[in-house]
């Protein structure tokens, strides 16, 4: 039996000190080994092929493009150790998507999270992206990114697939079952991206590739915001070996434009939470929620209109050379940048809850259908905010690898890189800078939340026909300096034994140090009254326009009673604006120093043995099994404000203190052994039956696991409350067992079903402990307190006590006593004094505290049609859990977020010089939050489909024309709360479409 295979497995290309070469970062495609027989060393360098009982070696047939990319990928699952899956590039510099995390979302078992209309991390088999550990060429590569728009500090592993273009990717393996060869922390998988390698094919290669991207969306945002049309795209590759094969050279680069523009409603702060009855008093309410009932109520709703602009430049570096025909040294230099301008416009309204006209679903778990609110007086504020965000995310990695074949039995390698990620701003406002604007126009306000796009409706004031320019001024404010980068330096020292019966011993020491650092600083102006007047602004800073026009994909965005005029205005104007009238330029820009800053450091050690061998049977059966050791050193530091001292400023309040900020450190510690051990059993040369089991880790995120102490500035009577983190956690362990059965039946064709379970450990809650941080002395229990109560006050009559100190010991160390006030109280502030009580606070702490199981399947067929040129692919993916959150309990709660079924099916055409593929990808709805802005609630991101599709026409061997289609259907994104009428997302983005032309040189 022959088995199909495309052209080299290689590695990730990623570098721009190349772009100015204008060559197209071009994908190579893996070259799968035909010999059964013939084992790789780990994912450093590819998928490991068992050893087979017979050393024949059989034919190889090369095919390239779509066939040739899903038979390579065929062959990677076929011949692996363990449950591994990948995607084969289809050519040189031609990846099946143009997004990675598009790519993946094709394997059974791998959904994504879509951020700016693209994918951007991956969930494997139900767990998350912080869990899932992503490889280049073998390395751990670190992660960096910007919360919340560049607004928040994140503390996420997870690696942003975004940054890296797909042009300059060969090959992902996909690593489901647990090996000790593979670097630690990934629970769900470990992904690992390659990259080209110059020797791996030998003489001269090169293309260029040049696309038109045209984002329909680009225009669906005010004018004065839009970006252009048409976007360029520009990659190439570059590779030649030289001295006859001693030394090669390969040098790769893309340059990639994108202008586009979303939509989106949401109730951004959350839905307050209520066990009912609901209060009727003063309102009109149909079918309230009764006694037992839970119900909410919105605190906002609002819409935004965002226009995008990113420019994203990748490249590599890659010099090899081969002295003997027994050692090969690469040195190689990867960059990837992603620049990202935003701007936003924005309208919103606000509820305080009070009485109004509503009308709810039935219980037990209750929603609006209609929800109002009354302002008789027409005072309340039309908000009109606007926003520039401006972040820049940089890649850039340095590695040295040597491969020694000692003697025909003992393979050595060498593998060291010193890589960083760092997000930071773009902009001389900071990261991402929020101007609010309003109108006090607004009468009685009501939204109706029955359909799926929540509508709004406000009455103005009497004599009021419209909104208008001439209403508005700036009101509140702020500007954000968010930073985030990670470090990491990283040695391997692995090789391979191999004895004479075709089994071997892999080993291999590690040592890992990761520097991660997040820090953020802002500026905020809380003048929600308004800064002057109206008269103040001119009208030409606004623009009159609709908000209605901007949500055309979802139903009712054309519903009469919508109240969607808005007012667009110019950012740069407007905030030069709110500067004159203040006098204040510091006010409205970020400021340079950061009031939170965490910094983390890893090192972790680890050291692996992994037996590999076949027993002869009728039915062959490899096994492999291995042991890895890791250890890990936490420790973790945080700039926090020192509190000084507690102070009493009147009866019920305490305050704590603060001085300078200064760090704070806490260390922590862990060690692991983790097993693992892979079956595979050939029932015939077709027919492949696998079990493995193995224990894997997932490390904390990194403000889990910061060193800061922060205290609640109030403080009460009995102490006070703070919260902190925890370098001492420990990671997720999760204990994984698989078992499928694999049918590979002709060329490029297969099917296959699998089980996989998965029991996890260490989940991350909270806990309390009672600490004396700083030992702050406080005045309650003092010796005035005592005094006071010996004069006869009451320990609970907390004025008299405050009136005793503040005019019997005025002017002695601690006391200030500064008058009375109108209800003949003494006023001033008591400090505590040294010999004071030491106040305790209720600290909370991150603990690991809860455990989890998840089971599913995976199914899968692909099938080639004969020579006909025709195929598919089609995958279908079941995960569950019992730990599902309640809706009806209002408490916290702790449940797996990402869950979800999965399903694709691709069918395509390959053959002469036509490829057409047509591939639509399904989510089903899953939990993806269990917080939103009222605190512990749950959000529900509801199914998804989107249908792509790539025609491509090779003119001959050199030139080749590509259409491709994302999201052709217009498909738009919706998130809900404990009920679908509780929307908290609806987004809305649109079609893309691109035209390229890819020529190869040589």
């Amino acid at each position: 039996m022959k088995h199909l295979q495309s052209v080299p497995q290689k590695r990730l290309l990623t570098s721009a000190l190349l772009l100015a070469l204008a060559h197209p970062a071009m994908a190579q495609v893996a070259q799968q080994d035909t010999e059964r027989n013939e084992q790789t060393v780990d994912p450093a360098q590819g998928a490991q092929v068992q050893t087979s009982a017979s050393p024949t070696t059989l034919d190889a047939i090369t095919v390239t493009g779509i066939r040739g990319s899903l038979t390579s990928s065929m062959n990677l699952k076929r011949d692996a150790q363990g449950i591994v899956d990948g995607i084969v590039a289809e050519d040189i510099g031609k990846f099946p998507d143009t997004n990675l995390a598009e790519s993946l979302q094709r394997i059974s078992g791998v959904s994504i999270d879509r951020s700016l209309g693209e994918g951007s991390k991956v969930t494997v088999r139900g767990v998350g992206p912080d869990f899932n550990l992503v490889l280049l060429n073998g390395r751990q590569m670190p992660a960096s990114n910007l919360g919340g728009g560049g607004a928040e500090v994140s503390a996420s592993r997870a690696f942003d697939f975004a940054n890296l273009a797909s042009e300059a990717i060969s090959e992902i393996q996909v690593y489901k079952s647990a090996r000790a060869s593979t670097p630690a922390g990934g629970i769900g998988a470990t992904l690992n991206i390659l990259t080209a390698r110059p020797l791996d094919n030998p003489g001269l290669h090169a293309n260029v590739g040049v696309k038109a991207v045209h984002d329909t969306s680009y225009d669906n945002v005010p004018e004065s915001i839009e970006g252009d049309s048409v976007t360029p795209e520009i990659s190439g590759i570059f590779s030649n070996t030289y001295a006859d094969g001693k030394f090669g050279v390969s040098l790769t680069g893309s340059y990639q434009e994108r202008d586009f523009g979303f939509s989106q409603a949401s109730v951004a702060n959350g839905w307050a939470k209520f066990q009912g009855p609901f209060p009727t008093e003063g309102s009109e309410v149909t079918n309230p929620p009764e006694a037992g009932d839970i119900y909410s109520r919105p605190q906002n709703t609002g819409y935004s209109v965002n226009s995008v602009q990113r420019q994203r430049t990748n490249g590599q570096l890659t010099l090899q050379y081969a002295p003997t025909e027994r050692v090969t040294t690469t040195l190689d230099y990867t960059y990837a940048e992603n620049k990202i301008q935003q701007q936003r416009s924005e309208l919103s309204v606000w509820f305080n809850w009070g009485p109004g006209e509503t009308a709810w679903t039935d219980g037990p778990v209750a929603a609006p259908n209609y929800y109002s609110e009354y302002i008789p007086s027409a005072t309340g504020d039309v908000a009109m905010g606007g926003a520039q965000i401006a972040t820049v995310n940089e890649l850039d990695s340095l590695g040295f690898n040597v491969e020694w074949e000692v003697t025909d039995s003992l393979d050595l390698e060498f593998d060291y890189h010193d890589s960083t990620a760092e997000s930071r701003p773009d902009s001389p406002y900071g990261s991402a800078g929020v101007l609010s604007a309003a109108a006090f126009v607004r009468g009685n306000t009501g939204v109706d939340y029955s359909g799926d796009l929540p509508i709004v409706n406000y009455d103005l004031p009497s004599g009021v026909s419209e909104l208008s320019p001439s209403q508005a001024l700036v009101t509140g404010s702020v500007f954000h300096n968010t930073y985030t980068r990670s470090d990491i330096e990283q040695s391997q020292l692995k090789g391979r034994f191999e004895f004479g019966d075709y089994s071997g011993l892999d080993f291999g020491v590690a040592f890992t140090e990761v520097d991660n650092r997040t820090a953020h600083g802002y500026m905020q102006r809380d003048t929600w009254g308004g800064v002057g007047t109206p008269d103040d602004y001119d009208d030409s800073i606004w623009t009159i326009d609709d908000m209605s026009q901007y949500f055309d994909a979802f139903s009712g965005h054309d519903d009469p009673n919508f109240s969607s005029r808005f007012l667009v205005f110019d950012f740069d104007a407007l905030r030069d604006r709110a500067v004159e009238l203040t006098g204040r330029d510091d006010w409205y820009r970020a400021p340079d120093t950061f009031t939170e800053d965490l910094r983390t450091n890893e090192k972790s050690r680890s050291a692996f043995l992994q037996y590999t061998t076949t027993f002869d049977w009728q039915m062959p059966l490899h096994v492999a099994a291995g042991m890895r050791y890791e250890q890990t050193d936490v420790t973790s530091s945080a700039l926090v404000p020192t509190a000084t001292g507690i102070e009493w400023g009147s009866a019920n309040e305490l305050n704590v203190v603060y001085g300078d900020a200064s760090f704070t450190e806490l260390e922590g510690d862990y060690d692991y052994w983790l097993p693992n051990l892979d079956l595979s059993l050939d029932i015939t040369d077709q027919l492949v039956l696998r079990g493995s089991a193995g224990r894997t880790i997932g490390r904390p995120g990194w403000r889990d696991i910061q060193g800061g102490q922060t205290l609640a500035q109030i403080v009460r009577v009995d102490g006070g409350d703070g919260s902190q983190g925890n370098p001492g956690l420990e990671p997720l362990l999760s204990d994984n067992y698989d078992l499928s059965l694999e049918w590979y039946y002709g060329e490029g064709s297969y099917v296959s079903v699998g089980y996989f379970r998965k029991n996890i450990d260490n989940y991350v809650g909270v806990t309390q402990i009672q600490d004396t941080p700083f030992n702050l002395n406080t005045p309650v229990g003092g010796d005035y307190w005592n005094a006071a109560l010996a004069s006869g006050c009451l320990e609970s009559d907390r004025v008299c006590i405050r009136n005793y100190i503040l005019r019997n010991f005025d002017g002695q160390p601690g006391v200030d006593y500064t008058g009375d006030n109108a209800n003949g109280e003494a006023t001033g502030i008591i400090t505590g004094q040294p010999g004071d009580p030491i106040a305790n606070f209720d600290i909370t702490v991150p603990a690991n505290q809860q455990s989890a199981s998840l089971d599913g399947w995976e199914f899968n067929v692909q099938h080639v049609f004969g020579d006909s040129g025709f195929g598919l692919s089609a995958n279908y993916t079941i995960v569950d859990s019992g730990l599902v959150y309640d809706n009806e309990d209002i408490g916290e709660q702790f449940a797996l977020e990402g869950l979800s079924d999965s399903a694709n099916l691709v069918g395509f055409y390959d053959k002469g010089p036509w490829q057409v593929r047509l591939a639509y990808n399904w989510r089903d709805e899953f939990l993806s939050g269990r917080f939103d802005g009222q605190g512990p609630n749950p959000a529900y991101t509801e199914e998804y489909g989107q249908l792509d599709a790539n025609v491509s026409y090779q003119f001959n061997d050199r030139l080749t024309l590509a259409l491709e289609g994302i999201n052709l259907t217009d498909e738009t994104i919706r998130v809900h709360g404990r009920h679908e009428n509780q929307v908290l997302w609806a987004t809305q983005n649109g079609p893309r479409y691109m035209v390229g032309l890819r020529y190869k040189f040589f």
